[in-house]
Parts: C-alpha cells; sequence; structure tokens
C-alpha cells in the first residue's frame, strides 16, 4: 500500500442547523474508524479554528483512494468540488 497525504476543506454552509453538523461529524467519525481498521486510514488531523482535515491515507493507488476510501465517506457534495471521476 501507498501512503497518501490528502487535505480536506470543509465548509458547512450558511444557515445549517448544528445539530445537522454534529450528525454529519458522527458519521464521518464512525466511517474514519472503519477505514483505520481496515488499514487506509493512518492519522487525521483537525486542526483546532480552521475548516480544513488533513490525513495520511493508505491505498494501492490513487484510483482506490478516491474511489473506494475517500469515495466511502459520508461527506456532502458540494458544486465547487472538482470532477473526480475521470
Amino acid at each position: 500500500m501507498k501512503e497518501f497525504l490528502v487535505e480536506l476543506t470543509v465548509s458547512v454552509p450558511e444557515g445549517t442547523h448544528q445539530a445537522e453538523v454534529d450528525r454529519r461529524r458522527a458519521a464521518e467519525a464512525v466511517r474514519a474508524k472503519e477505514l483505520a481498521a481496515e488499514g487506509h486510514l493512518f492519522r487525521l488531523w483537525r486542526p483546532v479554528g480552521e475548516d480544513r482535515v488533513i490525513g495520511v491515507w493508505r491505498a494501492d493507488d490513487e484510483a482506490e483512494l478516491r474511489e473506494k476510501v475517500l469515495g466511502s465517506l459520508p461527506l456532502q457534495p458540494h458544486p465547487n468540488d472538482p470532477d473526480l471521476t475521470g
């Protein structure tokens, strides 16, 4: 397996209720714990006061990282997200 350093920016749309933010973070934490148990997540940082998450992820290649590892996180898609299908 290869290791990948990935930075994700977390943007919460204005007007989102805190209960929804908490629910999504809890779902992401559950999936992150599963990915760690599977050997795909080595380390995760959420810098205090910042809207980003930095992680060291493990996968056989970039396709597996995108499609099977990061793609399995319960993240909310955003219209400005890059097209990662190609």
